[in-house]
């Protein structure tokens, strides 16, 4: 079969498409034929050596949908053929608070969804939401996953909640997005682009804010929240925007952190003690998340596909991730 490998690192460029054999599904396992997978930053955080435990060469990928095409011995309750998703979360097996201190997730270590064919544990394939297309359903679940327990799970959102997403139009802030006006909250989003600002408008963003052309973006978000500050922050960035998202949040607000592509944050534990915040750590999600996150899907909502990508141009795929230039997911065809 083909697959997209990296032997080895140096940025988006080192991906190369190899023959390699086919996997085989073992007692447990599943045998799926990819048609599309879809690049998350990990994936190029990968190539360049910014992730911990790599182990070369390897077939990246997280996200992926597709058809079965085989069953392990001792699988039951799966049709041959049937057009599923996959759960990326290895180390999730019980719904308990949280993984399994050996959990990996789809695509480092173990091989991934850059290919023609993956095997992955039978506990993670779920049947694909039928409005949605293959590219669609690829852009769900890395990004959809994470977004959905830090929105809901942890963050606990409402209604009423003003909700402040720093970064719209990376892939889980668009879906942060989407979640929050799915509830009806109020939404102010920062991005990094006039045309980002129009397109998280599009979607339903309430106010959005290039914060490279309003150096002061915090005391915008601030104001226009209005109640003190946002209620609910969902962060992927740290850094900056982390500290800034803290001294603006709301007394009593909630601020959920699931990145830091910034680096370490400066915080002032004043803003944390005097105002009452729930700091909230997150990562990833139980298998009962994804199943309610992808509940959300059959209900109506669509995921933003920003660009697909043929597999002889994943390099060029990873480069838009590592640019910053999407808007939504950038969806790998491989069938």
């Amino acid at each position: 079969m083909k697959a997209v490998r990296l032997k080895e690192l140096g940025g988006p460029e080192k991906l190369h498409i190899e023959e390699i054999a086919t996997p085989q599904p073992g007692a447990g396992e599943i045998l799926v034929r990819v048609t599309r997978a879809a690049f998350n930053r990990r994936d190029v955080f990968i190539t360049q050596n910014l992730y911990p435990g790599i182990v070369l060469p390897r077939t990246l990928g997280s996200d992926g949908c597709g058809t079965i095409a085989e069953l392990g011995a001792g699988v039951t309750g799966f049709e041959l053929g049937a057009r599923v998703v996959i759960n990326p979360e290895l180390g999730w097996n019980a719904d308990g608070p949280l993984p399994e201190r050996s959990g990996d997730i789809l695509g480092m270590p173990r091989d991934g969804t850059f290919a023609e064919y993956v095997v992955v544990p039978a506990a993670n394939v779920f049947a694909k939401p039928a409005a949605l297309s293959d590219d669609e359903a690829a852009a769900l679940p890395l990004a959809g996953l994470t977004a959905y327990r830090a929105t809901f799970t942890r963050g606990r959102i409402v209604q009423d909640d003003v909700v402040f997403i720093p970064g719209a139009g990376s892939g889980v802030q668009t879906f942060v997005l989407l979640y929050a006006k799915h509830v009806g909250a109020r939404t102010i989003v920062t991005t990094g682009s006039d045309e980002k600002v129009e397109r998280a408008l599009a979607l339903g963003a309430d106010i959005a804010i290039n914060y490279r052309s309003d150096p002061d973006w915090h005391k915008t978000v601030r104001k226009a929240a209005g109640g003190g500050g946002p209620s609910l922050t969902v962060d992927s960035t740290g850094g900056d925007t982390l500290s800034k998202a803290l001294d603006i949040a709301r007394p009593g607000g909630r601020v959920v952190v699931y990145g830091g592509t910034q680096g370490d944050a400066k915080v002032k534990p004043f803003s944390i003690f005097w105002k009452h915040l729930d700091v909230l750590g997150s990562s990833m999600g139980a298998p009962s998340d994804f199943r309610a996150m992808l509940a959300l899907f059959e209900g109506g909502l669509r995921p933003v596909v920003d660009q697909v990508f043929q597999m002889e141009d994943a390099a060029a795929a990873a480069q838009r991730v590592l640019d910053g230039g999407q808007f939504g997911k950038v969806v790998l065809a491989l069938m």
